[in-house]
């Protein structure tokens, strides 16, 4: 027995050696490649020497003799920090995600390739300036420049995860920077997804009317009515079950409730305590570990810049120089347009046209996937735009049979001159000049934001497509592409495109709200982003005479939610403080006891309260249950309250109080019936979930930030280093925007907000602030893989100062680049 033991703990012993000697070698292989941020490094095609100096919090400050040189550094900087994102950022363009992922990410690829998108970029390289090519060609040296130096220094591959996933990195070009912009275009796009569903609810309601109420029109100006969808493409009798989009978590499609926000509001020096221009911005898009933003500052010829950038492209997307400030929000424009289009039943490889069947144009594509025989897809053309497969966005179940469906879009253009816009913006020097370069600028369609030393203005950017008067559905619906009133008609002027300068109340801003109220075909879009934040943030901007770069914070950080405010009363009129005392322990009086804590409610979605989560428990389960009859299956995609919908209902315009009854029922159900009904299941859900103690409940327990790993962030064991997740205040409509999940077990976990925070004070630019939600590196082993979650959690900035002795005074690293002899 003795000798066993003795074996045994021999066994044991040389198991613990063997997993100690594992663990040090996988710490040691990816800490290879952790960034050295203090060295001298000679690289080839340099002109002159380059310093890039890191601050405390990593940011890079860049200076060279010549922009080229400058936008070198930065592909460097870029490749140091971020490799691992920016190639994944390249394949999911470029549709080849399968080559490292397998079968897992196919239909990705495949609806990439149908997109097109990396064809586009790459044709569109020859549409860009003399200036912005040689600073694409320079940043992308920059980029291979740290790639060749990852080879010949074997620093672990770049990335740990190179060593989980054999993904073969290929040398940087101008065409991967111009597809990162258009991959931004898909992500942010929301009006195919918006005219499918609309097709298939006009389909499913019984009632036409009631499309007006589930699918609101923004406030402010009527739509002349439409026909119904069936109408207008005959042949549709049914729709289908929803069919799921792709849903690993690099795939770049996102439903339309995640299509993009964001907010951005400047004051003149009128409106100013310090007389200078004020202007803040915070983009919003899903939340992912790094976040997609990266801090940098670029000293050009024509002076400092610095902001927010994404890694893979030359450019600061939302920033300042010392002339002028600028931020984006998305412009929610149509810029999409789905044709059902007639197949020649004779041939199928054409397809009708206003001049007769004309043949697709075609191309086969092959994709390549790991362990798999490669697959060939046929990829196919119209006049109107690339043919879709029916699975996406549910596109068979409102194509009759015959016919296919093609989509048009800016994004696919193949002269898309949008990189040498944003390039000439950083140049710019005044508001007015800023929206004069912009007008090159395609897509994806944004509210451009600016203020220089002395004036504010605000301009949609992106090209407007040119819709006849005719058209059938004015765009809101899929319609025939064979008849020429449906077709796109070139691109409205850029004079067409909202805009607003100097105005005279001091004060400009977007929450993504309806800006203009103009007929169609001029009228920009039928669908907003937003009616709710606007309405906050007007209240907030119009409390004070003055604004202060600390009024501004407040605003971006402020969590009241006007929903609740509005909603709450409406929903709860029969319900408050009626009825006789219930005994402990009774649903009657768990109903009660959360009456109470919300009618002391002001409304703000703070993490540590109780009364945010039963509000958002409350109003989701209204809703299921007031949609979930007429709806059937549709309902399922309807994750998000439609505040606009519910008040209808309560309010019964135009009849809709019809919703609140349950057809198949024989009672007439109120509103009022199914608020009570829906209180009650509210609380069954947070007492199964977080237990029957309402008091001690935490909104911040439910509505936590989830900066996942796109790739390792559902890995056993891994996740719990690589995912960051945190307690987090505000929630779908507070302009602290934490947009819910809405399904699964987690319903809402805070998926999609604010991951880049920035401040401008040009009375003061120095105490100018920006934040992002996790950190500069995407090494986690790295100190900066979250050094700045914490800090945006609690609302809180770093400085975005250009004063380079500040940046070398906190210095915690300065790489030099000398040209190669």
């Amino acid at each position: 027995m003795a000798v066993v033991f003795k074996w045994l703990m021999r066994l044991a012993a040389t198991c613990v050696v063997l997993v100690v000697l594992g663990v040090c070698m996988v710490y040691y292989l990816a800490s290879r490649s952790l960034p050295d941020y203090d060295k001298t490094l000679e690289v080839p095609y340099l002109t002159a020497e380059v310093e890039i100096v890191r601050d405390n919090a990593n940011v890079p400050h860049i200076f060279g003799q010549s922009d080229q040189d400058v936008f070198y550094a930065l592909g460097y900087a870029h490749a140091q920090d971020r490799l691992w994102q920016m190639t994944m950022l390249r394949r999911t363009a470029q549709g080849r995600l399968s080559e490292v992922f397998g079968t897992a990410t196919v239909e990705i690829d495949t609806l990439m390739r149908r997109l097109d998108l990396y064809t586009r970029a790459v044709a569109s390289v020859d549409a860009q300036d003399a200036r912005t090519m040689q600073m694409l060609r320079a940043y992308a040296t920059g980029v291979n420049a740290r790639l060749d130096e990852i080879n010949t220094s074997a620093l672990g591959r770049g990335a740990p995860e190179m060593f989980l996933f054999n993904a073969p990195v290929s040398a940087w070009r101008p065409a991967d920077s111009l597809a990162i912009i258009k991959l931004m275009g898909l992500q942010l796009a929301a009006h195919l997804d918006e005219e499918v569903l609309r097709a298939r609810m006009s389909l499913a309601l019984s009632d036409p009317k009631r499309l007006a109420d589930i699918l609101p029109d923004a406030p402010g100006g009527g739509v002349a009515a439409l026909p119904e969808y069936a109408q207008i493409v005959p042949g549709v009798t049914r729709f289908a079950e929803n069919t799921m989009l792709p849903q690993h978590p690099l795939s770049p499609f996102k439903r339309r409730i995640f299509a993009g926000a964001s907010n951005a509001w400047a004051a003149a020096p009128s409106r100013s305590a310090s007389g200078g221009t004020l202007l803040a911005n915070d983009p919003h898009l899903e939340f992912t570990a790094p976040a997609i933003w990266y801090l940098a500052r670029l000293e050009l010829e024509s002076g400092g810049v610095i902001g927010a950038t994404i890694p893979g492209m030359p450019l600061v997307l939302s920033g300042r120089s010392e002339a002028l400030g600028w931020g984006i929000t998305s412009a929610y424009m149509d810029d999409q347009d789905v044709h059902i289009e007639q197949l020649n039943p004779d041939n199928p490889e054409e397809y009708r046209t206003p001049d007769g069947f004309k043949r697709f144009e075609t191309r086969g594509s092959i994709i390549t996937i790991k362990d798999e025989a490669p697959i060939t897809i046929t990829l196919r053309w119209t006049d109107n735009g690339p043919v879709l497969p029916g699975t996406h966005y549910n596109l068979g179940s409102i194509t009759p049979p015959g016919h296919v469906a093609s989509l048009g879009w800016t994004v696919l253009s193949r002269n898309d001159t949008s990189m040498s816009a944003a390039m000439q913006l950083m140049q710019a020097i005044s508001v007015r000049e800023a929206i004069r370069v912009a007008e090159g600028f395609l897509a994806p369609a944004m509210n451009l934001m600016l203020v220089d030393r002395s004036e504010i203005g605000m301009k949609m950017i992106g090209a407007m497509p040119r819709r006849d008067a005719g058209h059938q559905s004015q765009g809101r619906l899929p319609s025939p592409g064979w008849i020429a009133a449906n077709r796109w008609q070139g691109r409205l002027p850029y004079a067409s495109n909202p805009e607003f300068i100097a105005p005279n109340g001091g004060i400009i801003g977007n929450t993504n709200n309806k800006v203009v109220d103009r007929p169609f075909p001029n009228h920009v879009s039928f669908d907003w982003g937003d009616t709710q934040r606007i309405q906050r943030w007007q209240r907030l901007m119009q409390a004070r005479e003055v604004h202060t770069r600390d009024s501004f914070i407040e605003a971006q950080l402020d969590t009241v939610s006007f929903t609740a405010r509005a909603l709450l009363p409406l929903i709860g009129a029969e319900l408050w403080f009626t009825g006789e005392a219930a005994p402990e322990g009774t649903p009657l009086r768990q109903r009660q006891r959360a009456l109470t804590l919300l009618a002391g409610w002001s409304g703000e979605m703070n993490e540590h309260m109780p009364e945010p989560l039963i509000y958002a428990a409350w109003l989701q389960r209204l809703q299921q249950r007031m949609i979930q009859d007429e709806l059937g299956p549709l309902a399922a995609e309807m994750t998000h309250v439609e505040p606009l919908f519910i008040e209808r209902a309560f309010r019964d315009i135009d009849g809709a109080s019809v919703w609140c009854d349950v057809i198949q029922s024989a009672p007439v159900e109120t509103c009022a019936d199914m608020a009570r009904l829906a209180l009650d299941d509210a609380l069954i859900m947070i007492e199964e979930t977080w237990g029957p103690a309402l008091e001690t409940l935490r909104w911040g327990d439910a509505h936590q930030a989830t900066h996942d790993h796109a790739v390792l962030g559902e890995a056993p064991l891994l996740r719990y280093f690589v995912n960051i997740r945190q307690s987090t205040n505000g929630g779908d409509n507070t302009l602290q925007r934490g947009l819910t999940k809405g399904t699964g077990p987690d319903p809402f976990h805070n998926t999609h907000g604010a991951a880049y925070r920035g401040v401008y004070d040009f009375a003061d630019p120095d105490s100018s602030v920006f934040i992002t939600s996790t950190g500069q590196s995407g090494h986690l082993l790295s100190r900066h893989y979250d050094d700045l979650a914490q800090l945006w959690r609690r609302g809180e900035y770093i400085p975005m100062s250009l004063d380079e002795g500040l940046a070398r005074a906190a210095s915690v690293g300065v790489t030099v680049l000398r040209p190669r002899r």
